[in-house]
């Protein structure tokens, strides 16, 4: 029978809830605002640190009716304030709390509130708008849609230390794009906050410097000014630099260093600046330690790798100092078995928040070793280093994928590495598997990294041709993103060189030839360029050039013409002249261009051209069209001379460009032979 009695006994207790929770929606509404106050400050006591209670209120409809009376020129200031305290409150809650509140308009009503006189009442309701815009459901463009609003804030700056904290955490929260930095930046936020970095509040400083931080970020605008501003007599920067001293709490040490680095990125600030070199670099190596909270050590990793990401000269500091390398290498390590976490909610937090430390090492060993190879070598001989990376390309989380194919790419652009390391570890095969489905900035720094491993000297350049990657390739030239069809034309390219005959003939098979003249016409430049370094690859040993024109010869003629007709760079005219020197250099591919009389005049006018490059490429051409030792030399010959490139020839012999003089001098022999 006990059973029985389970649900009738739930439903009494739900009610009885319910009703507690009614009698304070209630009291809201009743005509003697004593009563009325009085209810709002039990309502406030009712809900302190109660979700349970936060949100009854809010499904019973207190929130209109708290805003109403916050709203109400009758509403005497203290009932205001105390509404403004319980939102506040309610808005400490769950992100459906927060959901709710934003849906009844509380943003709008509490900016309106701003404009009050009564300076507690404001510090009450910009205490709720922090609360309410520190959520990541609410849309900061909310705080944007007024333009009265920004300035407003701009001027209560000066009015407390409560409304200084407030509004410089709400500014740095609801920075979230380049527009928005500008608007705050037009309205003196800079001239506005620099103060506050030497307010007596911690809390107050802490915020203004988080403020600093994504104003400058990626703002050359931004930082170009920050780095004149003065405090007290005192350049900001300098500010910076004593908030990274060892004293310092651990926060405002990060979030200084972040100030200078984004400051150093955005040009304001030298690589080689004793500021980076002396302070930066070494707090935030200092914030890798193992001694440090996971998230300071993920903030630290993350800001080193961006502020060296450019700069080889900072990427050997960082390499030895603190031995660098060897500390990383406990980010894979976090949180171990014998832990000295004692405290057991930080130990699940770890344990959940783990994979952002992997991220975070595989983004500072992309970065470290981005350009110099012997960290390169330092990087790969740490501790199981392949193996973490390769076990990295399969983790759950896209982000560590990305990070770890990110430090994969920044090692293979090492030739040792690429036949040492990757070889013995048969990275292909991770890297293959991730190419298959992943979202487009992993395709990106995937196909980028499979470039190198199908460089000609790659161990892995054979495996990775049989394991049927021509598909995969030639599918990504179809993107709508011009970096994926750069890579995957790149890659064909790399695979193209000194290939067998059988891989020419299936890359031209798979791609086909509507595909290749489309690319030919591709609006990105490095798209074209890469795709005339694929038919140049294509096109060399003299068999391949013969049987590939003797198929495709009329379209490739085609596309040449109209490259050389068009509006091209130098470079890509160049590389398209070099196609036309290979195809001249065919047994029997070279009589398309002797019986096309335009191609002909097309390559005299290149070889008097005011470009060098672009005359030696021509001069190459006619060189090859006119070699003696084959057949039919004489004729070619003969045709030529009576087109006057006999004349042309013995002008380029006289060139001041001595490559240019050689190959033409070259060119001459053969009629004098």
């Amino acid at each position: 029978m006990a059973c029985l009695l389970e649900a009738p006994l739930r439903i009494s207790v739900l009610s009885e809830v319910t009703a507690t929770s009614r009698h304070y929606v209630d009291r809201l509404f009743d005509p003697d605002p004593q009563k009325v106050l009085q209810g709002v400050i039990d309502m406030k006591n009712a809900v302190i640190g109660n979700n349970k209670q936060k949100a009854n209120l809010i499904v019973l409809g207190a929130v209109p009716r708290l805003l109403y009376l916050l709203q109400q020129g009758s509403s005497s200031s203290e009932l205001r304030t105390e509404c403004a305290v319980v939102l506040g409150s309610l808005a400490m809650g769950t992100e459906n709390n927060i959901k709710s509140l934003v849906d009844c308009h509380i943003i709008p009503a509490l900016l309106q509130g701003l404009l009050c006189p009564d300076l507690v009442f404001i510090e009450a309701c910009l205490r709720c708008l922090r609360t309410v815009f520190i959520s990541p459901v609410t849309p900061v463009q909310l705080l944007y849609t007024d333009p009265t609003v920004i300035p407003h804030l701009m001027s209560l700056l000066s009015h407390s230390q409560k409304t200084q904290e407030y509004i410089t955490q709400i500014f740095s929260h609801c920075c979230k794009t380049p527009e928005h930095q500008t608007v705050l930046f037009n309205h003196g936020a800079i001239q506005n906050i620099a103060p506050l970095v030497t307010s007596p509040s911690y809390k107050v400083r802490m915020q203004a410097l988080k403020c600093f931080s994504v104003l400058a970020y990626e703002n050359t605008q931004v930082s170009m000014t920050l780095v004149n501003v003065l405090v007290d007599g005192e350049l900001l920067s300098q500010v910076f630099v004593r908030m990274m001293q060892r004293d310092q709490p651990i926060e405002m040490q990060l979030t200084a260093a972040k100030c200078l680095t984004y400051m150093c990125r955005a040009g304001a600030i030298r690589t080689d600046d004793s500021c980076i070199v002396l302070k930066t670099l070494p707090c935030l190596v200092r914030m890798c330690s193992k001694e440090r909270l996971l998230e300071e050590r993920v903030e630290g990793a993350e800001t080193l790798a961006y502020l060296m990401e450019p700069d080889v000269e900072l990427q050997r500091i960082a390499s030895v100092t603190d031995h660098l390398v060897a500390m990383l290498a406990d980010y894979f390590k976090y949180p171990s078995s014998v832990s000295a976490i004692t405290d057991i909610k930080r130990l699940d937090h770890d344990l959940k928040h783990a994979h952002e430390l992997r991220q975070a090492a595989f983004k500072l060993y992309a970065s470290l070793g981005s350009n110099d190879e012997d960290i390169r070598k330092k990087i790969t001989e740490t501790e199981n280093m392949m193996d973490r990376i390769v076990s990295g390309l399969s983790e759950s989380s896209i982000k560590v994928r990305l990070a770890a194919v990110r430090c994969l790419h920044s090692l293979s652009r090492s030739v040792q590495q690429l036949r040492t390391s990757f070889h013995d570890h048969a990275v292909w095969k991770p890297l293959m598997k991730l190419l298959q489905n992943a979202p487009d900035e992993v395709l990106v720094m995937a196909s980028s990294t499979l470039c190198n491993l199908l460089l000609e000297f790659s161990p892995s350049k054979e495996p990775i041709l049989e394991s049927g990657v021509i598909e995969l390739l030639c599918s990504l030239t179809q993107s709508d993103s011009p970096a994926l069809r750069v890579n995957g034309i790149w890659a064909l390219m790399n695979m193209a060189f000194q290939a067998d005959q059988k891989v020419k003939v299936e890359i031209v098979r798979v791609l086909g030839t509507e595909q290749l003249f489309r690319l030919l016409s591709d609006p990105d430049a490095n798209v074209l360029m890469k795709t005339l370094g694929l038919l140049r690859n294509l096109l060399s040993t003299r068999p391949h050039i013969d049987q590939i024109m003797s198929s495709h010869g009329k379209q490739i003629m085609q596309a040449v013409t109209l490259i050389l007709e068009g509006e091209h760079s130098i470079e890509v005219k160049e590389q398209t002249l070099c196609i036309l020197a290979n195809i001249a250099d065919g047994n029997t591919a070279k009589e398309l261009i002797m019986t096309n009389d335009d191609m002909l005049q097309k390559i005299k006018y290149y070889m008097g051209h005011s470009n060098v490059k672009l005359q030696l490429a021509a001069t190459f051409c006619i060189s090859n069209l006119i070699w003696n030792e084959e057949d039919g030399s004489q004729e070619r010959q003969d045709k030529l001379r009576d087109m006057g490139f006999v004349d042309i020839l013995h002008k380029l012999t006289l060139a001041p460009d001595p490559n240019l003089c050689d190959r033409a001098k070259t060119a001459m022999q053969q009629y004098l032979a």
